[in-house]
């Protein structure tokens, strides 16, 4: 166990790919004073279809090598990860690590907002197949909500579609609008859909084209953003370890360059990666 409560540093954020950029750079539109450090661990991705094991382990050797980098706090921009490791780490592994560090997850931010947004208690949920497969926003929404109806539904093809830079084409058109028809079909009083995979913001506009009117369609980043500002406010004993000097270092487990390139699909900006083994 270290005992290191006076360790200072920057905010880690970590996914299994680029999709926590979309949380990332919510995140510094809320706290832009914060040094932060992205860990993707491209290499390794996608983990939606991976099982419970392999997520827990990948997840907890990013945690603990951005730990290493110094971070007290650490984001995981990863509904997979948040749904299979997170509980683990927190509970088994931290107490053990460090017990003054922290990491947090994108799942109970996300539902704790839905309470003002619906009227009929009728939440969708798009996720990966791992995020549906764990049942974890069904958990959580229950813990808070024990009325609503919750009703989840993969989309195995939108990852994929993202990634390759076809988000706008017309051919992503079919896929989205094929699932949301899917959902809907499920349950046709939903009136509040939850993005639960960092990568479906890109789609959120052929999303909103497809869904009925009335229907609310939730992304993640600005959720997380405001969430993790409360949390900061509420413990300053965290706050005050973190450090200000709005500088972002981006890490991947792939080829720097490639990671580099395909950052630009996710961010208005570009970025400098360091390719690390985990």
């Amino acid at each position: 166990m270290t005992n290191s409560n006076t360790t200072t540093g920057p905010i880690g954020i970590f996914d299994s790919g680029y999709g926590g950029l979309t949380i990332l750079s919510e995140i510094r539109k809320s706290l832009p004073e914060y040094d932060y450090i992205y860990l993707g661990d491209n290499a390794r991705a996608p983990y939606g279809t991976r099982s419970f094991d392999i997520v827990y382990r990948f997840t907890l050797e990013a945690v603990n090598y951005l730990f290493d980098q110094g971070c007290p706090l650490v984001i995981l921009a990863c509904n997979t990860a948040s749904a299979k490791a997170l509980r683990s780490i927190q509970q088994n592994n931290l107490p053990e690590i460090d017990p003054t560090r922290r990491v947090l997850g994108v799942i109970r931010p996300t539902v704790e907002t839905i309470g003002k947004l619906t009227h009929t208690g009728k939440i969708g949920i798009f996720g990966t197949p791992g995020t549906v497969k764990s049942g974890s926003y069904e958990m959580e929404i229950a813990k808070l909500y024990p009325d609503f109806t919750t009703v989840t539904h993969a989309c195995p093809m939108w990852v994929p579609l993202i990634e390759n830079g076809e988000a706008t084409s017309p051919g992503a058109d079919y896929f989205v609008k094929q699932e949301v028809e899917r959902l809907l079909a499920k349950e046709p009083d939903i009136d509040t859909i939850i993005l639960g995979c960092t990568h479906y913001p890109l789609l959120i506009d052929k999303i909103k084209a497809y869904v009925p009117e009335g229907i609310t369609v939730l992304p993640q980043g600005e959720l997380v953003g405001k969430s993790l500002a409360d949390y900061l406010s509420r413990h300053p004993e965290m706050e005050t370890r973190l450090t200000k000097g709005s500088s972002c270092r981006f890490l991947t487990t792939e080829n720097a360059d490639k990671f580099n390139e395909s950052a630009s699909i996710f961010l208005s900006h570009p970025v400098t990666a360091e390719s690390i083994t985990l």
